[in-house]
């Protein structure tokens, strides 16, 4: 358990030292606009994790919109869960001292690739393979939690529904390792990937590996469900992919303008849902997604009004031209 945590401690270290800048930011913020929640180490970690939550979600859910695949993110969710109990069982049966949150990230992209493989290999609709995968996931984690061994089941809600007071340095640390990673990758590949988005017949034709991008992806979408997960928790988590991108979707006339205005409302969801949980005293992942919900019913309101008043309405999600967003022109 000591080389575990003296390596965790070596990965993570310049890590901590960012936390701990943003930490000092956010004291400062705290003395000059005396808001309460500020003065928190817990509240400076998970405003972060919220923050870049509001990123990666978003970004990745634009893509899983537009191919129709938003509920691979509640699936995933349910594998990342028994990744959770994987992590508690270990540690409880060999003492390794692992993070719940790394086994998790291992199961959910392990799960992710199953996905595709199942599609693939049976010629099966995705909605079956992520039924099978998230039925095989939830009840993994279920049967670890009532083994019971060395206490698995105490402390499960904060995994279920999410907990603020319970980001940690480490888990804020991977966090912050899979934001990299996927802003990384987008960044990269991001024409391939809307390639394949809205036309995979064209994006084979072209000579694209569409196998390779579509398992990029789902591996990707694992990544930002455990991320999201000790803030949005299980249940909960897959509303962020699909939300925010649903009420760009109402305002929004290009595939671009689509994700910068997705991770605008993402961002105001999480923001205002983190100050609405901690002075209320509710759960925070709840209430972030009951105001993404209400910011969605404000963005098709607005939507309406443009159309009404005679301006050019939001293209139809299959309609976007690939060659232009590609290109950026």
């Amino acid at each position: 358990m000591q080389s575990a945590l003296l390596l965790q401690a070596g990965v993570f270290g310049p890590l901590y030292w960012i936390l701990d800048l943003w930490s000092g930011l956010m004291s400062w913020q705290r003395g000059t606009t005396g808001l309460e929640m500020l003065q928190y180490g817990f509240m400076h970690r998970a405003i972060l994790v919220g923050l870049c939550i509001g990123v990666m979600a978003p970004l990745i859910g634009t893509f899983l919109v537009h191919r129709q695949l938003a509920l691979i993110g509640d699936a995933l969710a349910h594998t990342g869960f028994a990744g959770v109990a994987v992590g508690l069982f270990v540690n409880a049966v060999f003492d390794l001292g692992v993070s719940p949150y790394l086994t998790a990230v291992v199961v959910a992209m392990i799960a992710a690739l199953l996905i595709e493989l199942i599609s693939e290999v049976t010629d099966a609709y995705n909605d079956v393979s992520m039924a099978i995968v998230l039925s095989t996931g939830f009840a993994l984690g279920t049967t670890l939690i009532s083994i019971n061994a060395g206490g698995l089941a105490v402390g499960v809600n904060q995994f279920l529904f999410g907990n603020l007071s319970t980001v940690s340095a480490d888990s804020a640390s991977l966090l912050l390792i899979l934001f990299a990673v996927i802003i990384g990758v987008v960044g990269l590949t991001r024409n391939q990937l809307l390639y394949v988005t809205f036309d995979e017949t064209a994006a084979a034709v072209s000579g694209l590996s569409v196998r390779w991008y579509n398992r990029i992806m789902v591996m990707l979408t694992a990544m930002v469900v455990v991320g999201a997960m000790q803030i949005m928790g299980v249940i909960l988590v897959a509303a962020m992919l699909v939300v925010p991108v649903a009420g760009a979707a109402q305002v929004s006339r290009s595939f671009n303008e689509s994700i910068l205005v997705s991770v605008v409302l993402a961002e105001l969801a999480v923001i205002l849902g983190m100050g609405v949980s901690y002075y209320g005293e509710a759960t925070a992942g709840g209430v972030i997604v009951l105001v993404a919900v209400a910011i969605y019913v404000v963005a098709v309101v607005v939507g309406k009004l443009q159309t009404a008043m005679g301006e050019e309405s939001t293209p139809e999600m299959g309609s976007i031209d690939v060659e232009t967003e590609c290109t950026g022109d």
